[in-house]
């Protein structure tokens, strides 16, 4: 007997969703599944349509075309306050006036669940964001991090089996935010609810999420784990957009690879090595000089100017070297390696870069 394979259960489902304002294309033709209790991130620049697609899934827009189900239910039509969905949007959305406990359980009190239970629900949501004992304030005596919190809590007290992040760490320093990464994934592994965050941050998407879709101009380039896409990424949007790639095409592509066609390879896999130095014959090399150093604390960023036409960018961690000892290597000769099994093939889709 055959067992059957596993198939995850379906929390949102769109099929070819576009929408359209006049002559704007924000979505076009999107289809996409998002996955019972993954923590699933859309990422893209300002205009891509990430945010649009968030805002299908709230309620808040309707598609022009496609459809729309939410857990196996049709949702096109269905207005905000009638979908299992919750929002936590970038500027927190706190009421000023009233308690953090009173903001907390706000949606509870609307649903006149009795005070005594509110307030357990509002103890046990602020003890999960690592919040006891502020009940009793205000806004205005947090932090932007706390406060963040706080909305979070507000957001999963009604236990909705969707919960939407419209770029929330975006106001936060880059510290608080890393912190927060790291506190909002581990929230979200602890009560199961399916996550969808929108960002602009690839370092944010790749930390947090499950899998991710990357969106350019009101399209999806590519769906999968932060590892797929940061290793083997689809098309050169993606391979510039989520992190730094070198791409490499034409008649560069051919003398260094030996292949026709457009590759990506990320600038860690790439190697400075003295000029005279014999690499394998199955690596990829080519000598130059190196044009300019950015020295960036952990890591230096060299750019190198290659002896036949084009140039290459390589970065290497600074494990012995100091800023003096790198910007010295401005102007010498140097030979790059790299193992062929880095170049990753690319689908020249046309989207913008």
């Amino acid at each position: 007997m055959i067992a059957a394979s596993f198939a995850p259960s379906v929390a949102v489902r769109f099929s070819g969703v576009s929408r359209h304002f006049g002559a704007v294309k924000a979505l076009d033709n999107i289809s996409l599944d998002i996955y019972d209790g993954e923590f699933f991130s859309m990422l893209g620049p300002s205009g891509s349509g990430k945010t649009t697609c968030l805002r299908l899934i709230a309620g808040f827009e309707q598609p022009t075309a496609g459809s729309i189900l939410l857990n196996g239910r049709d949702v096109v039509g269905v207005p905000p306050y009638d979908r299992d969905v919750n929002t936590v949007f970038q500027d927190y959305a706190l009421f000023p006036h009233m308690t953090i406990g009173a903001n907390v359980g706000y949606g509870l009190m609307i649903k006149k669940v009795p005070k005594p239970q509110r307030e357990a629900r509002v103890a046990e949501m602020l003890e999960l964001v690592r919040l006891p004992g502020v009940a009793n304030r205000k806004p205005a005596q947090l932090s932007g991090g706390q406060r963040q919190r706080v909305a979070l809590a507000r957001a999963l007290i009604n236990q909705p089996r969707l919960l939407l992040l419209d770029e929330p760490l975006g106001a936060l320093d880059l510290k608080l935010r890393q912190e927060m990464q790291i506190e909002l994934k581990a929230i979200q592994q602890q009560v199961g609810i399916t996550f969808v965050y929108v960002t602009h941050d690839q370092e944010e998407a790749l930390t947090m999420s499950d899998r991710i879709a990357v969106f350019s101009q009101g399209k999806i380039e590519q769906i999968g784990t932060p590892a797929t896409i940061y290793e083997t990424p689809a098309t050169p949007f993606v391979a510039g957009f989520v992190g730094t790639s070198n791409v490499i095409s034409g008649e560069l592509a051919q003398r260094l690879t030996g292949q026709k066609g457009m590759f990506a390879v990320r600038p860690e896999k790439i190697k400075l090595c003295p000029p005279e130095t014999v690499a394998p014959e199955e690596s990829c090399q080519a000598l130059g000089v190196i044009r300019d150093v950015v020295y960036l604390g952990m890591h230096t960023r060299y750019l190198i100017d290659l002896d036949r036409n084009g140039d290459l960018v390589v970065i290497e961690q600074n494990l012995d070297a100091t800023s003096m000892s790198v910007l010295d290597a401005k102007g010498r000769r140097v030979k790059v390696v790299w193992a062929r099994e880095h170049n990753h093939a690319l689908i020249d889709t046309g989207g913008g870069a």
